[in-house]
């Protein structure tokens, strides 16, 4: 198969973002503690930017 370099790289930003979107819930599941909502909207946003436009940001 032969795919384009950005389409590469974008679709391992996604399947990275869905790992650490599994293992956010798995924590929830197991009683951890959330985060607030407002934390949690600039996690997401970050990620999306990350994705769309290969900008690294961290809420930590």
């Amino acid at each position: 198969m032969v795919m384009d370099i950005d389409a590469f790289v974008r679709r391992e930003k996604m399947l990275k973002l869905r790992e650490e979107l599994l293992a956010v819930e798995e924590y929830r599941l197991a009683g951890s503690a959330g985060t607030m909502p407002n934390e949690l909207g600039r996690y997401l946003e970050s990620i999306i930017d990350e994705v769309e436009h290969g900008q690294k940001f961290s809420i930590r």
